[in-house]
């Protein structure tokens, strides 16, 4: 897979993030959910609860990506508080008993010559994050 912009290489991120969710026993209820300008990356169903999940996703060198600032720092406020917007909006639209939370799931792809696929470093998942 290439990747040509920015928005492809965030696209391809939360496909792996809902995988990785699936994996984890999650339910995706929805993908870049959209409530006038506010969106929601992944909408995740567990047992107990439902998470609206922010993802991140950068490339970094191997060398550096530990040291680096990781993806996740890019939720600052003004982000969280669309996301909650979003978030609000969704549980009107669908009510549910579970208990609603905010996640955040970083994602660290290894920088690669173009034309290569990038490999997946490390996911790093943060629960209630805010």
């Amino acid at each position: 897979m290439l990747f040509r912009t920015t928005k492809e290489i965030g696209d391809w991120g939360e496909r792996l993030a809902a995988r990785f969710l699936r994996r984890r026993g999650y339910r995706i209820k929805a993908m870049n959910y959209r409530s006038g300008k506010y969106e929601i990356d992944l909408v995740a169903e567990g047992w107990r609860d439902i998470a609206f999940v922010e993802v991140k996703t950068r490339s970094y060198h191997r060398k550096d990506w530990m040291t680096a600032p990781p993806p996740g720092m890019a939720v600052r406020e003004e982000k969280q508080r669309f996301t909650r917007a979003a978030a609000q909006r969704y549980l009107f639209e669908n009510p549910t008993h579970k208990q609603p939370r905010m996640d955040v799931i970083e994602i660290f792809l290894e920088k690669v010559p173009e034309g290569t696929r990038p490999r997946v470093l490390a996911i790093h998942h943060f629960k209630a994050a805010y």
